[in-house]
């Protein structure tokens, strides 16, 4: 039985400490732990999700550009199937000599644990975690003959018939799921979830007005929200996207302390020595730090983050709480 109540802080400590063990093991401090002849053979990154994607556009970029901080060569890989799971899994029962790593998104590594059960592996214990990547906001979209023009107007006609209005996710335990999940708690009002296979089809659903909202993320709404095919009320950033900079925040929208995004982070197999993990995450922060690397990321709407390996735990465990806490609070379950 998935335990939604387990102590994510014993997460963060475990992995602080077995990474500080580790270093300790080779009497080198963690400042200057050094990871000789590494990589001297390719890199998989393993993408839990078919290509195309933002997290598949994330990893590619780090594929394309590691290689000139790290040396050697990267190659991406997708797995795809079971909200993530099963990638990640792959990721989890690697051997753990760097060799092997995974990209990963908040519906995988903070979602999926507290949603589904059994888990082809355990989420506290299987994974080194590299760093904290980038970050991918959404657009709250309705079709522009819905009559809907904002926040308000959509909360009013969900509320005047609770449960009746639906929204398109790319399916359960994904943050296209879980961000409005969060939405109705904070404003009190009910609507039904319809779950699609992908991101593809909940988009063509609210193009058809299959479903009368969906949470689609920005780089694939940009186009029809330019074009006019989509209305967009909200985005559930922290900040507007500069693309739409008209179209306000959720928070300033009405519902203040409102954000949801959907996070990338890079993991190896737990037991990977500490000096690569850490060369790894000096690899990615300067990757992210790589000016092309940076405007491709800014054309996508995706926003670096970056952060070091010692920190992440912590990001980890709050974001399972967070996450954890709702699936809890609103009694959602798999679909």
């Amino acid at each position: 039985m998935n335990d939604i109540h387990r102590p994510h802080a014993a997460f963060q400590r475990r992995a602080l400490l077995g990474g500080l063990a580790a270093l300790g093991a080779t009497g080198i401090p963690a400042a200057r732990a050094q990871a000789p002849d590494y990589p001297t053979r390719p890199v998989t990154i393993i993408v839990p999700f078919a290509p195309g994607g933002s997290t598949d556009y994330v990893a590619r970029l780090l594929a394309q550009y590691m290689p000139a901080t790290i040396g050697g060569s990267f190659v991406v890989e997708n797995r795809t199937g079971g909200s993530g799971t099963i990638g990640h899994g792959a990721v989890a029962r690697a051997r753990p000599d760097g060799y092997t790593l995974g990209v990963a998104p908040t519906g995988t590594f903070a979602i999926a644990p507290y949603l589904f059960s059994p888990l082809p592996y355990d989420n506290d214990r299987a994974f080194a975690p590299i760093s904290l990547l980038a970050s991918n906001a959404m657009f709250i979209c309705v079709h522009p003959a819905s009559g809907i023009t904002s926040v308000a107007d959509l909360l009013a006609a969900a509320r005047r018939a609770p449960g009746t209005l639906s929204y398109a996710s790319p399916g359960a335990g994904t943050v296209g799921q879980l961000a409005p999940e969060l939405m109705l708690e904070m404003s009190g009002t009910d609507m039904l979830h319809v779950s699609y296979r992908g991101g593809a089809p909940a988009l063509q659903a609210l193009l058809t007005r299959e479903a009368n909202m969906g949470f689609v993320d920005t780089v694939t709404a940009i186009p029809f929200l330019r074009s006019g095919e989509l209305r967009a009320l909200a985005v559930t950033g922290r900040a507007r996207d500069a693309k739409a900079p008209d179209v306000p925040t959720l928070a300033e929208a009405g519902l203040p302390g409102y954000f949801a995004t959907n996070d990338f982070g890079l993991f190896a197999p737990a037991g990977t020595p500490a000096p690569i993990i850490l060369r790894l995450a000096a690899a990615a922060r300067d990757t992210l730090n790589n000016p092309e690397v940076r405007a491709k990321l800014s054309d996508a709407s995706i926003d670096v983050i970056g952060g070091t390996s010692e920190a992440f735990p912590a990001y980890l465990a709050a974001e399972g709480e967070r996450w954890g806490g709702l699936i809890r609070r609103r009694n959602i379950r798999p679909e």
